[in-house]
């Protein structure tokens, strides 16, 4: 496949070459529907909303449907059309004839369109789902799920994994955990070790309990015992370095902490940790640089990282840094109890500088840290990292059909037709595309939010027998100034044509069984990029050079008539070369009507990307309405959409041009 001809960037601008979306993309979910629940029902009734709005409520559950959230939740619910959010939290109601308790939030007054909600909660992963609200009298009701944030410390165990009676006694111990009676969570903790003593997450929370009982001791035993049975537990090595540098033991909290950033680099409080640990044993140069990573990766909230940089600089003898770091920690903690220490240490720093007879850097530095301890600085061990960026396309357990056999070669040659008969029946479409995005910090929430609108056309051909190519055109013609943050995300006409008969030996592919999508059976099949075929798919162009990028991803076609309705597709690996480290599109295709031919076309309605790239983090969503099919027949010219989107769907096809 030919990729794009693009114009020479400048070396800050971007271009993401994704050849994504030329086929099929699953229908827009409204994310409501009929509850069966009559207390939800009736209360919903409770409402009251103005001539005109429509009530949304959303009902929030803890890993279960139906195990109450024990905490509070909060909703954002976002207006498509004007990007303007409003927010709401969840309170605990109780509810029904058997007086069951809710979390439970609502948004009244809430005007007829289309909206994506999100739901977060500390310690949990954020979902979001999309909506309409079309009426007065019919409540939106949505219910959600929420599963365990890996990266925040959890208290809950699984169902499975460990006996019965173990189980009882875990969830009795959490529940004295979260009342802070620790005696009681020792004696419920430890029956649970003697019943199940090989369980990591048993081990874990005796070792979090000891830690907050001060015993680092005995932390540190359980800890070690729960990464040995699970080595990729980040949360216990994490704290498992804390306790060694609490015990003063470095080089096993240096060990620790090792593993925890090599399995998370993102964990901000690991790399400020270890940064600690390297100050204490004597390496300043590399205490420096872990603490401008622990900086990098937790901005704001890494206010304690400043204080580790400020002496890490002052052993090095870089005394106008150390100065810079150490203000920064105040005008971040102001108030904290350490505060005096650090404007005492600025002082001396300052004195010291201006004297010229000062001892040299090395021997100053050992008087300067005396009294000043960063561990000190930190926070109560709560790692809760909210996700910014879906999960892997191997981090999620798959909920397939017990016993259903994937007759694999047939859906990927009948969906390899659905692409196809597009590619042959149409030869250019156009569309509006709205463009949404959004610049991350590293808790996932917006410091930045940018909308633009294009009239967008793309065109597939095969020039010769084997090479697909995919153009694309918008008529705004501006160059990556006009774009956000300098980032022209482009070739959302071809993702699915990994699936095409000349694509798809590129790529290994397997069905992983029977899913659903929409509440349509579909059939997953997993897909990556062979190391001994050519990358053709996407690519990213940096100033003027192309760099291919490597996918894997995971598909979801409809068990009856073979079509792609999803497409999730990231990384093989992250691109150090042009500092890729992530990123991860999730593309929807639907049905597209054409009244005037009778035909039915599946057309890319959205694609949202997920990607951290030059040490940003960004989320951008493209949509696509209002569409128009440009037929076979190569003498018609080019027609750009030019009407404004109404409030629904639409599609058309290009009349014949006048001579």
């Amino acid at each position: 496949m030919r990729r794009f001809a693009l114009p020479a960037l400048v070396p800050d601008c971007l271009t993401l070459t994704f050849l994504l979306v030329c086929m099929a993309i699953a229908t827009t979910a409204h994310g409501q529907g009929p509850t069966t629940d009559t207390g939800l029902r009736d209360r919903s009734l409770l409402y009251t909303s103005a001539p005109g709005t429509g009530v949304v409520v959303a009902t929030v559950s803890s890993e279960k449907k139906g195990a109450l959230l024990d905490r509070q939740a909060l909703l954002q619910l976002l207006n498509r059309s004007t990007h303007t959010a409003t927010w709401q939290t969840t309170d605990e109601i109780v509810q029904g004839a058997f007086q069951d308790h809710v979390s439970q939030g609502a948004f009244t007054n809430v005007a007829y369109g289309e909206y994506d909600i999100e739901v977060s909660a500390v310690g949990y992963l954020s979902e979001r789902r999309q909506l309409q609200v079309v009426n007065s009298w019919s409540p939106v009701q949505l219910m959600f799920a929420l599963k365990r944030d890996p990266e925040a410390i959890n208290l809950n165990v699984p169902d499975m994994g460990i006996s019965a009676k173990a189980r009882k006694e875990v969830k009795r111990g959490i529940a004295a955990l979260k009342s802070n009676n620790l005696k009681e969570a020792e004696k419920q903790l430890g029956a649970a070790y003697n019943s199940d003593p090989s369980s990591s997450d048993v081990n874990f929370l005796l070792g979090y309990l000891y830690y907050q009982k001060i015993d680092y001791g005995r932390a540190a035993h359980y800890l070690r015992a729960a990464t040995n049975i699970n080595p990729r537990n980040t949360q216990a090595l994490t704290l498992l370095g804390r306790a060694g540098l609490q015990r003063q033991d470095y080089p096993a909290a240096r060990s620790a902490l090792e593993q925890a950033v090599m399995q998370d680099g993102d964990n901000w409080q690991a790399h400020n940790l270890l940064a600690d640990t390297y100050l204490h044993q004597g390496i300043p140069e590399r205490a420096r640089d872990e603490a401008r990573v622990a900086i990098e990766k937790g901005k704001n909230h890494a206010s304690a990282a400043q204080l580790v940089l400020g002496e890490a600089l002052v052993s090095l003898g870089d005394d106008k840094e150390a100065v810079e770091a150490l203000k920064r920690f105040l005008e971040q903690s102001p108030l904290h109890p350490m505060a005096g220490q650090v404007r005492a240490l600025i002082a001396q720093i300052e004195e010291d500088a201006a004297n010229s007879a000062a001892a040299p850097s090395t021997d100053r530095a050992v008087s300067k840290l005396v009294g000043i301890d960063p561990l000190l600085a930190l926070d109560a061990p709560v790692f809760s990292v909210k996700s910014w960026q879906p999960p892997g396309i191997d981090d999620i357990k798959l909920n397939v059909a017990a016993g259903t056999v994937c007759p694999t070669e047939k859906v990927i040659d009948e969906s390899g037709k659905r692409v196809q008969e597009l590619v042959e029946d149409v030869t250019r479409f156009a569309a509006i595309e709205d463009l949404f995005h959004q610049r991350l910090d590293a808790y996932g929430l917006p410091t930045s939010t940018e909308t633009r609108k294009f009239n967008y056309v793309a065109s597939i051909s095969e020039l010769q027998p084997g090479f697909l190519s995919v153009d694309e055109y918008r008529a705004d013609k501006m160059d990556l100034t006009g774009y956000p943050d300098q980032i022209s995300s482009t070739g959302f006409a071809a993702l699915a044509l990994v699936f095409h008969p000349h694509m798809r030996d590129n790529f290994e592919m397997k069905c992983e069984g029977l899913g659903e999508w929409r509440g349509q059976p579909s059939w997953l099949v997993r897909f990556q990029q062979r190391d001994d075929r050519p990358s053709r798919i996407h690519s990213y162009k940096v100033g003027t050079q192309v760099h291919a990028v490597n996918l894997k991803g995971r598909a979801w076609i409809t068990a009856g008539k073979f079509q792609i309705v999803r497409i999730e597709a990231e990384l093989v690996s992250p691109m150090p070369e042009i500092q890729l480290l992530s990123e991860h599109q999730v593309v929807e295709y639907g049905p597209i009507p054409f009244a005037r031919k009778n035909t039915t076309l599946w057309l890319p309605k959205s694609a949202e990307i997920y990607f951290d790239f030059r040490r940003h983090r960004y989320y951008r969503r493209h949509s696509f309405d209002h569409y128009m099919i440009f037929a076979v027949d190569s003498d018609e010219k080019r027609k750009e959409p030019q009407s404004k989107p109404s409030d629904q769907p639409s599609a058309k096809e290009e009349e014949k041009p006048q001579t």
